[in-house]
């Protein structure tokens, strides 16, 4: 018998007696999947490679995306790593089938990938991918909290290839990358800016970008770039959770949908909902939905999960706010008199934007215009008021290709204009910070209770691996242009407290810590003596009959949970020697002892030798519902055993063994 809980509802307490046997437990699966069923033939052949880690839909969900340059059935194993001995997965691993086409105009082979679901908080997994008999590399993420405070980093247009040496510029991201995390190594996701290679479909480009082990480790949230949109090669190596493929998030409309790659897709992570968009797609013309399909979605998106989360990030790939040389593209003044009214209207507070290979930090930006006038240059808080949105544009985080900032003109400072910041000219109206350095950064966000905390950090300096720098493709390197020396690695260039609005109302927050998960349990009350029904007495002249009662049980039910509980119980055959009979003879009538931990008595239950199967077979002593009160209680039941006077004379014993149940 088994005496089966969720482990989140806390200990099971038990206690081993003479005569009613020990209930052994067994916990439920954390990881939810289907059954893990092999192949039906092994495959040896497949090679598997650029496993990457995506997001998925919430913080108990991961995606995982491979290629195969085979077609064959492969699915995700997973399992807590202390279940792992000596690297090899147990019998209880978990697998989740992977789905996938033929590769489309890359290098041929096959793409995959399957999302990793009830993943619990606070635990440390491994995964690998593949079939029986082919399995990959074994690797390895942890899960945190899924509740408070945490950490992100923004990684602005690595753009593998872009410098014209792809070893360089892989040597470039990968140490931004080990840079990052090792400073950071409690970080819960790696947020894309976009522009993840330089040609869509050059799957060298793709090799180098997934290089660092940290693609495997942490949660990447993919954006699409300029440089990523004209193949397919980007769907197929970055799946993404709650994805609308619909024509009108594609930048040529159902045309391209087969032949590039598109989609808008959302997600919540700790009471933060991330917005992701196809920035590619901002004009009708070209046959998509242009920026009103994303302002619609983005507008849905927010109307529908906006009151399940705390903080509402925006990310696409093309910068509207930025100060190099993308800031004047006809194609960014669009989206910058489309997208901020609504963004604003929808209390977005962080927008997250690559492409501009530069960083700049706005000014509180509402309806198209600067929302105080009075904020300073490189102010380092900001209060923002109804309808205020901060946006943060990355500079490059491999150094691959680095803009230089341009100059304000007399277009008009608000709407599309691109005109001086009255309080600092040399920067554009928009920009409350500006920031070229030609050295590798990337932004950390800290999401905290009452503040985003926006940081622009140096992951490397002037020395190699820089490749823009090292092959000549800029001509300095170092802040104010070059006529200082770089700054260490680590430093920070930019910081900003960002506090989000709460309208004219006073928001009140309590942190609930997790309480005291308490027990369920039960006891038999006193020493648990024999239970002696003593020496029956004949009836009519046709049966034996004895009575008694069980020693009282102590029912004790402390889980915050609530959840239903309860006790069952089945006798075996009585048996003296060689002589037995069985023990449906046996029957009881449940009771209530002493009311506590929303304890139910059971329906009696007849001696078989009146008909029926009395207690051989398992009959409820006592239950409770979901919601009962917590507390202890104690139950018990009054015997009743009625056998034929035909049963030879002995001393006959049987156990009685009880059952627990609890949700």
């Amino acid at each position: 018998m088994f005496l089966t809980a969720s482990t989140s509802h806390g200990a099971l307490t038990r206690r081993r007696v003479s005569w009613i046997a020990t209930a052994a437990v067994g916990a439920s699966l954390v990881l939810t999947g289907v059954a893990t069923v092999p192949a039906a033939m092994a495959d040896t052949s497949a090679t598997l490679s650029g496993v990457i880690l995506g997001v998925g839909a919430d913080e108990s969900q991961r995606i995982v995306s491979w290629y195969s340059s085979a077609d064959t059935t492969q699915t995700v194993q997973v399992a807590p790593t202390s279940t792992l001995v000596n690297g090899q997965f147990p019998a209880t691993a978990t697998t989740f089938s992977a789905s996938g086409t033929a590769n489309i105009a890359s290098s041929g082979g096959y793409n995959r990938h399957s999302t990793i679901t009830g993943l619990a908080e606070n635990t440390a997994y491994s995964y690998r991918v593949g079939s029986d008999g082919n399995w990959s590399s074994t690797y390895a993420f942890k899960t945190q909290s899924f509740e408070g405070d945490y950490d992100f980093l923004f990684f602005g247009d690595p753009q593998i290839g872009s410098s014209g040496d792809l070893a360089k510029d892989q040597a470039g991201w990968q140490d931004t990358m080990n840079v990052a995390v090792n400073a950071n190594p409690n970080a819960e996701l790696l947020v894309s800016g976009g522009d993840q290679v330089e040609t869509a479909n050059t799957e060298a480009q793709w090799t180098s970008f997934l290089a660092p082990d940290q693609l495997r480790q942490y949660p990447w949230v993919a954006t699409i770039g300029n440089h990523d949109v004209g193949g397919k090669a980007y769907e197929q190596h970055l799946y993404t959770p709650n994805t609308d493929r619909s024509a009108a998030y594609y930048r040529k409309g159902a045309s391209s949908t087969g032949t590039e790659s598109g989609g808008d897709y959302w997600f919540i992570y700790k009471d933060t909902l991330f917005i992701d968009l196809n920035s590619n797609s901002y004009s009708t013309s070209q046959g998509g939905g242009g920026d009103d399909a994303h302002v619609a979605y983005v507008t849905d998106v927010v109307n529908k999960h906006g009151a399940e989360a705390k903080y509402t990030v925006l990310v696409y790939h093309h910068a509207i706010y930025s100060p190099a040389d993308h800031a004047k593209d006809n194609d960014n003044k669009i989206r910058r008199v489309d997208f901020p009214t609504t963004f604003s209207k929808l209390g977005v507070d962080l927008v997250l934007q690559g492409h501009d290979h530069s960083y700049s930090r706005s000014y509180e930006i509402k309806n198209g215009a600067k929302a105080n006038p009075a904020e300073q240059p490189g102010q380092d808080e900001v209060f923002e008021g109804p309808g205020g949105v901060v946006y943060v544009t990355a500079n490059s985080s491999s150094g691959s290709k680095y803009y230089d900032i341009t100059a304000p003109d007399n277009s008009g400072t608000s709407g599309a204009g691109n005109g001086a910041d009255p309080l600092n000219p040399s920067s554009y109206w928009y920009n409350s910070v500006q920031n070229q350095e030609h050295v590798r950064t990337y932004v950390k966000v800290q999401v905290q209770k009452d503040q985003l905390v926006v940081q622009n950090i140096r992951s490397g300096n002037c020395q190699a691996p820089n490749a823009a720098v090292e092959r000549g493709n800029v001509l300095w390197c170092g802040p104010d242009n070059g006529t200082k020396p770089a700054e260490a690695i680590g430093s920070i260039q930019d910081e900003v407290k960002i506090h989000p609005n709460h309208g004219d109302g006073q928001d009140i927050q309590v942190d609930v810590p997790t309480g005291a998960p308490g027990e369920f349990g039960w006891t038999i009350n006193g020493h648990n003596g024999l239970v002696d029904l003593g020496t029956a007495e004949e009836k009519n002249f046709q049966y034996f009959e004895a009575t008694g009662q069980i020693n009282p049980i102590t029912v004790t039910d402390t889980r915050a949970s609530k959840a239903a509980w309860s006790i069952s119980a089945s006798v075996g055959d009585f048996v003296d020697g060689q002589k037995t009979f069985s023990g449906k003879y046996l029957g009881w009538t449940p009771k209530v002892v002493t009311p506590g931990a929303g304890a139910v008595a059971g329906d009696a239950v007849g001696s078989g030798y009146d008909g029926g199967d009395g207690l051989s077979t398992s009959r409820s002593l006592s239950s409770a519902p979901m919601g009962h009160d917590r507390g202890a209680g104690v139950v018990g039941a009054d015997l009743d055993l009625k056998i034929p006077n035909t049963i030879d004379k002995g001393s006959y014993r049987a156990t009685l063994t009880l059952t627990a149940l609890a949700g």
